[in-house]
């Protein structure tokens, strides 16, 4: 059995989570998505939207998704002892930084992989934060 792992805020779901989960699911028999706690979130320099535990129920719901449990360390490494997964899918975006070769090596020592899967580039929740926040902007006091 193949056990695949990946992780994600999961903020404001949407297509590119989908394509990521879903493309994900054709490479294993497993599926793990580790859920970015709300303290792990702040890396990104911004709060979710919507909180850990309705990110996990959201996620969990998702067909191809087997396993959902809480990344509260982003550090895939640790992960992999807690999981044993044999293979780790993220965003073909981070493909060629030092950050993922360097887990590319790590992983490879142990048996596992990386597998960049094709990022969506017409949605991000980054972008639906920002659209979000201009439209409250544009229209506060608007009734």
């Amino acid at each position: 059995m193949v056990v695949g792992y990946t992780t994600g805020v999961y903020d404001l779901f949407h297509i590119g989570h989908l394509n990521l989960l879903k493309n994900a699911k054709k490479h294993c028999d497993k599926l793990i998505v580790g859920i970015t706690s709300d303290e792990a979130a702040q890396y990104k320099n911004k709060k979710p939207f919507i909180s850990q535990e309705e990110r996990m129920e959201i996620v969990s719901s998702i067909k191809y998704v087997d396993e959902v449990v809480l990344q509260d360390d982003l550090d895939k490494i640790k992960a992999w002892h807690k999981y044993h997964y044999d293979v780790l899918f993220v965003g073909s975006d981070w493909q060629g930084t030092d950050k993922w070769n360097k887990y590319e090596e790590e992983l490879e020592k142990v048996g596992a992989k990386v597998i960049y899967l094709p990022y969506t580039k017409t949605t991000s929740s980054t972008i639906l934060q920002q659209t979000i926040k201009n439209f409250n902007s544009e229209y506060a006091g608007v009734k």
